[in-house]
């Protein structure tokens, strides 16, 4: 019997990843939108490529929960996309309410599920579906350090002329321009980064990663990154599916790891059948320390922006 992964959101984001899932053939998707026909459209699609790579799985359309009942994960794209000139910041109380009123249904329809949040501002939005969903702390799990994670790693690869498989890489924090490149800990084919890049190119790699996602929606005018955040998901999709324990940076709940209490934020974590199965805790520096704070306080700051905004 196949697994069942809800994608709430069918916009570029959202669509992707529900191809991707389904193009694999281990489980039946549902794509919800609120857009008519949408979902519908875009899931007959995908359905009718099918015969072409081979996969048997299902995969519908809906406007409603109804057809995501006892989905095992459920992935929400579902929001506002950045604009050029936006910080994902500027997305926070218009998708708080898409998220709030998202996670209502899902936990209605599927209250054993995973979360995997996507929507941005993402740390935030996973702090919401935690709060909202009232799930315990492992089963909400937020995809945006894997993402941002692959981005260093590629521009790393590039840079060096090296595989991407080489480089052993982390991002931790937020997922905003306070992000944390672990450069410490990464290295390329065992080798320390900082041994094989120039510390100024390296700073430059480094706010690259950060820019990331800012770079794209500048190119794309209107819209943002899809291709790297589907992917992404696909591989926290795998790693639960799987039972898989593979140590991934994901955005989970801290409550004291890393000096920081009660609040979602990029950290590597093990990910396995039941979500989070634990937070791996790495050796920082000082400096990576004091950067990983900082990033934990800037998401404080949107944190306390929603609850004040409350209704």
């Amino acid at each position: 019997m196949r697994s069942k992964v809800t994608v709430v959101g069918a916009g570029n984001v959202g669509a992707t990843a529900a191809q991707r899932i389904f193009d694999r053939g281990y489980a039946d998707v549902v794509l919800v939108d609120i857009v008519e026909g949408l979902p519908q459209g875009k899931a007959l699609d995908i359905l009718e490529s099918g015969p072409v790579i081979g996969s048997d799985a299902s995969i519908v359309g809906s406007n409603g929960y109804e057809e995501t009942a006892d989905s095992d994960i459920v992935v929400i794209t579902s929001g506002i996309a950045r604009r050029p000139g936006m910080s994902r910041d500027d997305l926070l109380l218009t998708n708080m309410r898409i998220v709030s009123s998202v996670v209502a249904e899902v936990v209605k329809h599927s209250p054993s599920s995973i979360l995997l949040p996507v929507t941005n501002p993402l740390d935030a939005m996973a702090q919401r579906a935690h709060q909202v969903s009232g799930f315990p702390k492992n089963r909400v799990v937020g995809m945006a350090g894997i993402l941002d994670t692959a981005r260093f790693r590629a521009f790393l690869a590039e840079e060096l002329s090296v595989s991407v498989s080489s480089i052993e890489a982390y991002v931790l924090g937020g997922h905003g321009d306070t992000m944390v490149p672990v450069v410490g800990s990464t290295t390329v084919g065992g080798i320390p980064v900082a041994n094989l890049i120039e510390a100024d190119r390296l700073e430059e790699i480094v706010q690259r990663t950060r820019d990331g996602g800012a770079e794209i929606v500048n190119y794309l005018k209107t819209g943002s990154a899809y291709y790297a955040p589907s992917a992404s998901i696909v591989q926290m999709v795998e790693a639960i599916l799987f039972d898989k324990n593979e140590i991934l940076p994901c955005t989970a709940l801290l409550e004291g790891e890393y000096g920081i209490n009660n609040l979602f934020v990029g950290v590597p974590v093990k990910l396995g059948a039941s979500g989070v199965v634990e937070v791996v805790e790495f050796d920082l520096t000082e400096d990576e320390t004091a950067a990983l704070k900082q990033s934990a306080d800037a998401v404080q700051e949107l944190v306390d922006v929603m609850a004040s905004n409350e209704e």
